[in-house]
Order: C-alpha cells, then sequence, then structure tokens
C-alpha cells in the first residue's frame, strides 16, 4: 500500500477517535465512529486476498448496522425528551437499542461473531488496531453512558462474553483467532465492572491494550500466525519467546504478572 494512503489511513483513524472521545453530541460521535470504520476497511483489504476481502465486508456490514441502531437509538431519545445530549439518554426504549449498539461495534456476545472471523481475515499489524485502538471509542461511550444503560442486559451479556470467550478459544489453532477469543473473554469482565466502578473498567482496557500489543508485535516480528509454528520459534528467538510467554501468562491473569492487577 501507498505510503501516502497508510498517513492518511492512519490520520482518520486518529480524528474519528478524537471525534467521539471528545464529543457530548449524538451526531457527531456518529459521524467519529464512520470514519473510523472507513478508515480501517482498506487496512483490512490491502491484501487483496479473498478472505481480506470477506473479512473487510463483515467488519462493514456489522460496523455499519451497529452505527444505524447507535443513531436510530439516539433519535429516539431526541424524539422523546428534545436532548441530543450523549448525558441525556433517559427513554428506555432508546437504552435499550443503544447498549445492543455498542455490544455489536465491541464484539460482545451474542453479536461477537464478526470478531473472530475478522481477525483471522487480516494482518497482524490490522488486527492489533481492531483489538485495542477500534474498540477505544466504543468503550469510551460505555463508560459515559454507563448509568443509563440496563445493568441486567449489560451484566447478561458479559457473563456470556467470559464464558463463550474462554470456551470457544480451547479448539483453536490460529493464533489470530486465540486471541480474538481473548478479546472477548476481557471485554466480559470490563462490562461486568462498568455498572459498579467505571474507573476499574479503564485500567483493565489499558493492560487489556497493553498486553495485546505486545504479543501481536512480537508475533510479527516472529513471523507466526499458527500454534504449530510457534512451537519451533524457541531454538531461533529465545528471548522473544520467552517474553510471549511471560506476557500470555500476564493476558491470562495469573497473579505475579500485571494482568492480574484487575482482579
Amino acid at each position: 500500500m501507498n505510503p501516502q494512503a497508510k498517513l492518511i489511513f492512519a490520520i482518520s483513524l486518529l480524528l474519528g477517535t478524537t471525534i467521539v472521545i471528545s464529543s457530548n453530541h449524538w451526531v457527531t460521535i456518529w459521524a467519529g465512529l464512520e470514519i473510523n470504520t472507513l478508515a480501517i476497511l482498506p487496512l483490512i483489504a490491502k491484501s487483496h486476498h479473498p478472505r481480506a476481502i470477506e473479512a473487510a465486508t463483515k467488519y462493514f456490514l456489522t460496523q455499519a448496522t451497529a452505527s444505524a441502531l447507535l443513531l436510530f437509538s439516539a433519535t429516539t431519545n431526541a424524539w422523546y425528551t428534545g436532548q441530543w445530549d450523549i448525558t441525556q439518554l433517559t427513554h428506555p426504549a432508546a437504552c435499550l437499542i443503544l447498549t445492543s449498539a455498542l455490544a455489536m461495534k465491541l464484539g460482545l456476545a451474542p453479536f461477537h461473531f464478526w470478531f473472530p472471523e475478522v481477525l483471522q481475515g487480516s494482518s497482524l499489524t490490522t488486527a492489533l488496531i481492531l483489538s485495542t485502538a477500534m474498540k477505544f471509542p466504543p468503550m469510551t461511550l460505555l463508560l459515559i453512558t454507563s448509568p443509563s444503560l440496563n445493568p441486567t442486559l449489560l451484566t447478561s451479556m458479559a457473563i456470556l462474553s467470559a464464558a463463550l470467550g474462554g470456551w470457544m478459544g480451547l479448539n483453536q489453532t490460529q493464533i489470530r483467532k486465540i486471541l480474538a477469543f481473548s478479546s472477548i473473554s476481557h471485554l466480559g469482565w470490563m462490562v461486568i465492572i462498568v455498572s459498579y466502578n467505571p474507573k476499574l473498567t479503564l485500567l483493565n482496557f489499558y493492560l487489556y491494550a497493553l498486553m495485546t500489543t505486545t504479543v501481536f508485535l512480537t508475533l510479527n516480528v516472529i513471523k507466526t500466525s499458527k500454534l504449530s509454528t510457534l512451537m519451533t520459534t524457541w531454538t531461533k528467538t529465545p528471548a522473544l519467546s520467552a517474553m510471549l510467554m511471560l506476557t500470555l501468562l500476564s493476558l491470562a491473569g495469573l497473579p505475579p504478572f500485571t494482568g492480574f492487577l484487575p482482579k
């Protein structure tokens, strides 16, 4: 891909995220999310492989549906209350639709089916952006609107995500799919906490992003995408392999590591 094009897409991603996290009007938030979606699509499809095109199409359809639901929720709320402000979400139907839209954006169960497929069709660098940076705007929205959202629905989806993320990752051989299910599981834990302690959710998200970035960048350096090839990397790069193992243990949340901190 042309470096200038890459730069434009990177700036658009930053712009979209900045618009979302700094706005308090629903229409500008929707516009920011759309800029983000349109900026990441060429990065997913850049390899021109049928799998990558399929991943980009799945991502586009899911995100477009979620954005439409978000706008519908905001319009419903504005219709009944006359407010477009993000903190004035009071209508029950609007809250319910917004919860579903944010779950679809994040990849929470039962709206999680697109995420492993999209990650599997992307390159490791794009998969890293999808797992961390692209989760930040909807996570910010979730934190801001959490007092208005339905706690029962949120908790149900979160428990389902934590369970499914753990179970469905067990029989995978592709590392990107395993990391996708890990992301779904971690998001489940974050969403469980959000009703009670939003700051802890943010800490959890930052630590998750840091550890996932480390894993993806290490895999990118050792050029590994399957478990079978990961077994043989110990002989080539022992230091990186050891660091990867420790980071994965941290991602699993074992006591001496940083990943245990949110628990």
